[in-house]
């Protein structure tokens, strides 16, 4: 139990509960859930499976209907074929995350992954006995992977390589060039890929490309999606992997072990999504894309704070390391005791993480600008830092 990570984001929601409780206003930037409610249709869809009885277990990988239109979608939306067989279904994505690791990992292996991100790769990497390897994504470079730098950190006891684009914390996108050359080095050395996609349909720059199309991938990637960010379905607990022949037996033992099913009407809701794509789902990316460019030029007036344009997701990750202060975590404390802003420091998502904070924007466009403003006003009240 003591290699088991945690997410930061809901401790610093309960210390910014705390203050609320005292009376303090506080914006709320740390939590990466959209604020929009979940779209009419599908809570129709919900209801109405509950109202029919729909309240029983299901076959452990899911219902057949929904594993056919996440089939469908992956091959519309994406251009990925996928069996619906090879679709299972979980309460979230999260425990694609955990199956996966736990099936494919062993003491003495190594996996990779990105570093800033999100902090349960390294928890479950860790937690099933494996080594994590961090490899670093870097502000110069877009916060994409150096290919010659991922090279290097493959050895013989490497076996699982994690992926994350749209990426959090960064909102940086993987270009089709590094997903074509990891795709390679992956048939090279006999890698198994978890390319985590749960932003996939959060893009605001071009389109999302899955490693999963390239050539060689099927039979060794495991592709992790859900509902929570494209639905505003957090709640709902509704994710779904798509895994290679070989590991559909032994992830459905793992889901039957487990949490024995998703929930039924859950299910139902989600193949309403799917098939009947909702009107709010984009216009819900509509205003992602109008508070992305509002904060980021917001952030970027501010003196000692760069931000770059996030190409997806919904967060901005911007460098504080010109305010002159000791760490982003003390600049994260600070700001929520002093501003009434919650975000998260860098470091959360790893050691590289250093010198940033993490905002997400699904909040309102008003609270955004009262967030930048406070940001604004308390930075200006710190020592200059000296140049030179």
């Amino acid at each position: 139990m003591s290699r088991l990570g945690t997410e930061t984001a809901f401790e610093v929601l309960a210390k910014a509960r705390a203050l609320e409780a005292k009376g303090r206003d506080i914006v709320h930037l740390e939590i990466g859930e959209p604020d929009f409610d979940t779209p009419p249709s599908i809570v129709s869809a919900g209801v109405a499976a509950l109202e029919r009885g729909e309240t029983h277990y299901t076959p452990s990988a899911g219902v057949v209907e929904l594993r056919e239109a996440i089939a469908t979608y992956l091959g519309k939306r994406r251009g990925i074929a996928v069996d619906p067989a090879q679709v299972i279904v979980t309460p979230g994505a999260k425990p694609i995350m955990f199956y996966a690791l736990l099936a494919l990992l062993d003491a003495g292996d190594e996996a990779i992954y990105p570093d800033p991100g999100f902090p349960i790769y390294a928890s479950m990497i860790e937690f099933s006995g494996a080594r994590g390897v961090p490899l670093p994504l870097r502000e110069r470079s877009d916060f994409e992977p150096d290919l010659d730098e991922l090279r290097s950190l493959v050895t013989d006891r490497t076996k699982v390589i994690v992926l994350n684009s749209p990426h959090n914390p960064t909102g940086g996108m993987l270009s089709d060039e590094a997903i074509r050359e990891i795709a390679r080095l992956a048939r090279e050395r006999d890698l198994w890929v978890l390319s985590d996609e749960i932003y996939g349909e959060l893009v605001y720059d071009g389109t999302h490309r899955s490693i999963l199309r390239e050539d060689g991938m099927a039979e060794r990637t495991i592709l992790l999606d859900g509902f929570s960010k494209t639905f505003a379905m957090t709640g709902w607990r509704l994710g779904y992997g798509v895994f290679p022949r070989a590991l559909l037996d032994p992830i459905t033992k793992l889901v039957t072990n487990s949490v024995s099913c998703t929930a039924t009407f859950v299910q139902r809701a989600g193949a309403a999504a799917l098939s009947a794509r909702p009107a709010e789902v984009d216009a819900m990316l509509a205003e992602f894309r109008r508070r992305r460019d509002a904060v980021t030029k917001g952030l970027n007036a501010i003196p000692g704070i760069t931000c770059r344009l996030p190409h997806g997701a919904f967060y901005v990750f911007p460098n504080i390391t010109r305010l002159g202060l000791r760490s982003s975590a003390e600049v994260a404390d600070r700001l929520l005791s002093e501003a009434g802003v919650a975000a998260l420091h860098g470091t959360c998502f790893g050691r590289e993480g250093e010198g940033y904070l993490r905002l997400s924007y699904a909040n309102s466009l008003p609270n955004l600008e009262k967030a930048v403003s406070r940001i604004a006003e308390w930075s200006s009240r710190l020592a200059p830092l000296p140049t030179g």
